[in-house]
């Protein structure tokens, strides 16, 4: 009995360290040092040692600043939780944001007056000089352009 308790255990951890090291090395996108099938190979063919050395050896750097993407000090943090922030919105008009968008928005307003008022000015001149179809009026028939002749 002594025997079994004493055997049982180093076993029961080694099957579970293998099957912990073959799940993690499938569920590994891109593994270090070897491609993920010698990695699975390894691990089957030497169990102890091969667990070990996955967990060693071919586990992707998981520490912080190893991700694949972009992070800053704020990533993973829901937005309400984030570092620096205190916790609450600010209102649209103690926002500087929000302030130089209006800004910018009242600048692409007037910019756009302008425009429309030039262009209603130079309408006026036309109307002014008398140039045919400035009013809204088609041109008579001996002033057609030159083209295909109209049917």
């Amino acid at each position: 009995m002594l025997f079994v308790a004493t055997r049982g255990l180093p076993l029961l951890i080694e099957v579970g360290l293998l099957i912990y090291a073959i799940v993690d090395c499938i569920q590994t996108p891109v593994p270090r040092n070897l491609p993920k099938w010698a990695w699975l190979v390894v691990i089957i063919v030497l169990p102890l040692f091969g667990s070990i050395a996955w967990l060693l050896l071919g586990r992707p750097d998981r520490r912080a600043g190893s991700v694949p993407w972009p992070a800053t000090g704020t990533a993973g943090y829901p937005e309400y939780e984030r570092p620096g922030r205190t916790g609450r919105s600010l209102a649209p008009d103690d926002d500087p944001e929000f302030l130089a968008g209006l800004a910018a928005r009242r600048e692409d307003e007037s910019r756009l007056a302008a425009w429309e008022e030039n262009l209603r000015r130079r309408e006026e001149e036309l109307r002014q000089e008398g140039s045919p179809g400035a009013s809204g009026t088609t041109p008579p028939d001996d002033a057609a352009p030159e083209g295909p002749a109209r049917q």
